[in-house]
């Protein structure tokens, strides 16, 4: 093995021709990537620790012209990105990655939707960016095809069908089916639901696992119990007393937030939840437990995604990342008491 004295001349991939691995398996197990195997990391690490490779960060970002700096692009107008919970927790875990990576996040927001096209050549101009991570996207976004025309790094939080791009997610699909199911099984039978909008891949995603929950357990699928909503709490509302008049037993809600506005509507409108009207939201946010009543809801990780699309995209910068790395998260169901909990059995 080399001596501590060869340190300068090491690099990943002597690393990883020492370990018998990749030079990308060896940035993974630098970068404490979740995705590699215990016995692969062992190996990895024990070459590691024998020939005294220190990877330094600030020297490895001078050689490569690197500036440190990560952005953060949330493709969402300034007032729906405040007004959304979901995404000061989708920065906060970004910002505590690279925090523990040494490198600056720098927080890219757009005014409003029609600043997407424009996006590009100012970031290009204005700020050196090691890479970026895409948040909040709509289908046919532009912004996309002209980071895959650049060559920027970037990674993406969210499902994209262009197989060139990286992305993290959380299977959406399976989380709706489960809690559609769940609401068949309790013995509901007119199983409403209330989308995000029909441009955003994770709303698509969740009326799909709806769809196909209600198919798969041979329920006729009423398109006058399906509407839609924007994530927001008051399109919830709204979408809610339009769906009232269908007269639904359950409701399965594509986000907390638009849940809140549905609870709220049903109590304007007397309704009882759950025993009227079950109710199932998407996200788990912290408020679902202590709603009225408190929320059944589809929990995903939303921090530790953040983290991932960080840990990702520094794979990409440091040592190239192929093919892309698509990473799908479990959700999780958490039964409350706004689905009849307690008349489960």
């Amino acid at each position: 093995m080399p001596r501590l004295l060869d340190m300068e001349r090491l690099t990943l991939e002597k690393i990883g021709k020492l370990a018998g691995v990749s030079r990308s398996t060896v940035s993974r197990v630098v970068n404490d990537h979740p995705y590699v195997s215990p016995p692969v990391r062992e190996r990895v690490s024990k070459v590691i620790a024998e020939t005294g490779y220190s990877p330094d960060p600030a020297a490895r970002s001078l050689a490569r012209q690197q500036s440190g700096i990560v952005g953060l692009v949330v493709a969402l107008a300034i007032d729906s990105l405040f007004e959304d919970p979901f995404f000061p927790r989708l920065i906060q875990g970004v910002s505590q990655a690279c925090t523990s990576h040494g490198r600056i996040l720098s927080l890219i927001l757009l005014y409003s939707r029609e600043d997407a096209g424009q996006l590009h050549p100012r970031m290009s101009q204005n700020q050196p960016f090691d890479g970026l991570i895409v948040a909040a996207t709509r289908t046919g976004d532009p912004l996309i095809p002209q980071l895959l025309a650049s060559g920027v790094p970037f990674v993406m939080h969210g499902r994209h069908d262009d197989p060139r791009v990286s992305f993290v997610d959380v299977d959406n699909v399976a989380g709706a089916y489960t809690a559609a199911g769940h609401l068949v099984r309790l013995g509901r039978s007119r199983i409403a639901t209330i989308t995000g909008p029909l441009n955003s891949p994770a709303a698509l995603d969740r009326r799909k696992g709806y769809l196909e929950a209600l198919t798969d357990r041979n329920q006729s699928i009423d398109e006058a119990l399906i509407d839609s909503g924007d994530f927001s709490e008051v399109s919830g509302y709204e979408a809610m007393q339009r769906l009232l008049p269908h007269e639904p037993d359950a409701v399965f809600v594509a986000s907390d937030t638009m849940a809140l506005g549905a609870l709220r509507a049903l109590r304007e409108a007397g309704i009882r939840v759950p025993r009227d009207i079950a109710v199932v939201g998407f996200d788990d946010m912290p408020y679902a437990a202590t709603a009225a009543p408190p929320l059944t809801t589809v929990r995903q990780p939303i921090r530790r995604a953040g983290n991932l699309a960080f840990q990702t995209l520094c794979e990409i910068i440091d040592s190239g990342l192929e093919p892309p790395r698509r990473i799908v998260m479990p959700t999780e169901l958490v039964v409350r008491d706004s689905c009849g909990m307690r008349q489960a059995g």
